[in-house]
């Protein structure tokens, strides 16, 4: 049988952590929890269950996720964040390949709830990720959206969800969105990437055409059509911050 380390990273999750971990239990031979110093309950809530905790000064998603590796002992890495659980289904699916490990790493689809709402379209599922691979294999990539770079030789479908609590309101997706794209226009300045008139106007209106229409969106209701329009609202003020950096910088 194999034995899996599973990783988390956190800062401020006291609302997610105890469903995570309770969700690992039994599924994971260690739990190793790096945390960015919380300001909340997310210390405690990690150390009534058994868990090595650390804490280590946030650098970037990639570099505090590869760190969180380095501590683990075991071959095989289940990378699961704060605001994420193991369904019943991929659990027993988990078990199952620990009896029979054929792969260099697993993949599955992740549901997220929105509001309240589980979305089914919308882009947003089934949303395929990788988070259960030989450690010696992969690692993970990228400052802002981090990938896990696996070699994909035999990379196999786990069934079953990993059910991922996003935003629980709106103000809550607004809020990120503001953060993220101050984060994606500084990358893009520092790449020399341009703020054209087109992908201020233009690629927002595809990005909700896209996501409403040929992703099925609309069949989301409300949930659906908010999701689209904040993701092309997101395109939108990506760009809007690029070309501000490049203004400031004249």
């Amino acid at each position: 049988m194999k034995k899996i380390s599973a990783t988390i990273i956190t800062y401020n999750e006291e609302k997610n952590i105890g469903r995570c971990l309770q969700s690992l239990q039994d599924v994971a031979d260690e739990i190793i929890v790096v945390d960015s110093f919380s300001k909340d309950k997310t210390k405690d809530i990690c150390l009534k269950y058994n868990v090595q905790f650390f804490e280590r000064a946030f650098t970037d998603y990639s570099d505090q996720k590869n760190w969180a590796i380095e501590q683990t002992k075991y071959p095989i890495i289940l990378s699961i964040d704060a605001d994420e659980e193991l369904s019943e289904k991929l659990k027993g699916n988990i078990f199952s390949v620990k009896n029979n490990w054929q792969a260099d790493g697993y993949y599955c689809n992740r549901m997220t709830n929105y509001c309240g709402k589980w979305i089914k379209h919308s882009g947003w599922y089934p949303n395929h990720q990788l988070r259960l691979w030989d450690k010696s294999k992969g690692k993970w990539e990228g400052i802002i959206h981090e990938k896990l770079t696996v070699d994909k030789n035999k990379i196999f479908h786990l069934k079953g969800d990993l059910l991922h609590y996003s935003y629980s309101t709106y103000s809550d997706h607004l809020l990120k969105i503001n953060k993220f794209t101050d984060m994606q226009a500084r990358e893009l300045f520092e790449k020399g990437k341009s703020a054209t008139l087109f992908k201020i106007v233009i690629r927002p209106l595809f990005r909700f055409i896209r996501h409403y229409f040929f992703r099925l969106g609309f069949l989301d209701g409300l949930s659906g059509f908010i999701i689209s329009k904040n993701s092309a609202y997101g395109q939108f003020l990506k760009f809007i911050k690029l070309k501000k950096l490049y203004q400031n910088d004249n």
